[in-house]
């Protein structure tokens, strides 16, 4: 297959994970449209480094997995924090939170 193919790929899951963060409110769905943005940065860089026909791209990716499965376990407490205390999953109230 054609790596323009998958940059296109990666280019279009980029801009739906980019307007899912900016259109939606809910928590959950912003923390997805995150994941997907990192996805899809991942398959631009495996397809770069596939092209070039070096390993570099495909560490960064590897990096990048790992960061992102912290992330998960970060953000997915603190939604679970707010929505124990606010009984919603709304961006919005996060900004209520204090200490």
């Amino acid at each position: 297959m054609n790596p323009v193919n998958y940059l296109f790929l990666a280019a279009l899951l980029f801009t739906i994970g980019a307007s899912g963060v900016l259109l939606r409110r809910n928590a959950i769905v912003v923390f997805m449209s995150i994941e997907l943005m990192l996805n899809a940065a991942n398959l631009a860089l495996v397809t770069f480094s596939r092209m070039h026909g070096n390993l570099d791209g495909q560490i960064i990716a590897f990096f990048t997995m790992v960061v992102a499965a912290a992330e998960v376990v970060v953000g997915l407490a603190i939604i679970v924090t707010i929505f124990r205390s606010r009984h919603s999953a709304s961006v919005d109230d996060a900004g209520l939170m204090k200490l």
